[in-house]
């Protein structure tokens, strides 16, 4: 197949390989380079990067409303155009030049999480199973008519950057089986529940502030769904800490008769308080059950394990807040 290829992020990266191993990539479309780091340098896209080591033709319009984009579309002739985490909203002129449409891989087992950040939606509200699924692109945000899917687990250490990495990979699985059952004119489309649609919207920078009145297990999946970015975060002594890796000390079922059942007696400590410190882990008090922290980053420090951290320090009765 002639195909047209639409992606930015890393997540789309195993697609585009898995499909130029197998078809003809004519087009690869990805946003434009922008300034990053501290001398805001231009970056390439991981898309545009590996479409160029590709040999692919890379083309990058600031929107895909313009007539120029649309003609850049239109004289690939693509029979379809493979969208993944592209981040630019196709008008319905777009969607209409491949002769096959525009097919879409998302990160969610749909209607579920439709939206920008499915896999840390999923994450944040404690769904044991999420997946991906193949959707023909139609005007609505992520309603199209769906060709296929696949569920995958949840597990309980799982952070958006391991459910990525996985989803990542099983959507380039699956968009080929996808293609190759519209060639054979064996696929069939489903339209979507209307039952059962989330929305998974755009995750804001304040969302990483942990609130200490949380129950540690809402806390943890927060933690989870934060790593890679924007990283679970709260305050010490008035600076920033980030926090990387930690688990609810219920689930670890070890220690004193408090850590075991992960409650701490109503009344008796605040939310945010570090009821103890050793090397294996920095147990902090929360609204319900006890956070045991792993991993964790001074602001202008590198992130280290609490064995390290610990180092110098003595956090015993100190108390994380949010401001």
């Amino acid at each position: 197949m002639r195909l047209g290829f639409a992606g930015t992020p890393d997540f789309a990266v195993p697609a585009l390989d898995r499909l130029a191993a197998r078809h003809r990539i004519c087009a690869v479309f990805t946003q434009p380079d922008r300034p990053a780091g501290r001398g805001q340098t231009l970056h390439l896209s991981p898309v545009k990067r590996r479409a160029l080591e590709l040999g692919l033709t890379v083309h990058q319009p600031a929107t895909f409303r313009s007539p120029e984009a649309l003609a850049l579309l239109r004289a690939a002739e693509p029979d379809a155009l493979i969208v993944v985490a592209y981040g630019l909203i196709l008008p319905i002129a777009a969607l209409e030049i491949p002769r096959w449409g525009c097919i879409n891989i998302h990160a969610s087992l749909l209607p579920r999480w439709r939206g920008a950040a499915p896999i840390q939606r999923a994450l944040l509200a404690g769904d044991s199973v999420t997946g991906v699924t193949i959707m023909r692109m139609e005007a609505g945000l992520d309603t199209g008519p769906m060709l296929n899917s696949r569920s995958a687990h949840i597990g309980p250490t799982d952070t958006a950057k391991t459910l990525h990495d996985r989803l990542a990979e099983m959507g380039a699985e699956l968009i080929c089986e996808s293609l190759a059952a519209l060639c054979a004119a064996s696929v069939c489309e489903v339209p979507q529940a209307p039952e059962g649609v989330t929305y998974a919207d755009k995750i804001a920078k304040a969302e990483a502030l942990i609130h200490w009145q949380q129950s540690a297990t809402q806390i943890d999946r927060q933690v989870r769904a934060f790593n890679p970015s924007p990283i679970a975060e709260t305050r010490l002594n008035g600076q920033q800490l980030r926090v990387w890796d930690a688990e609810p000390l219920e689930s670890l079922g070890r220690g004193r008769a408090d850590v075991q059942t992960g409650r701490v007696p109503p009344g008796t400590v605040q939310p945010g308080t570090v009821l103890s410190a050793t090397p294996a882990g920095i147990d902090v008090a929360c609204g319900s059950g006890i956070l045991r922290i792993r991993r964790l980053q001074l602001s202008g420090r590198k992130a280290l394990p609490a064995a390290e951290f610990l180092r110098g320090r003595h956090l015993d009765g100190t108390r994380f807040t949010d401001t």
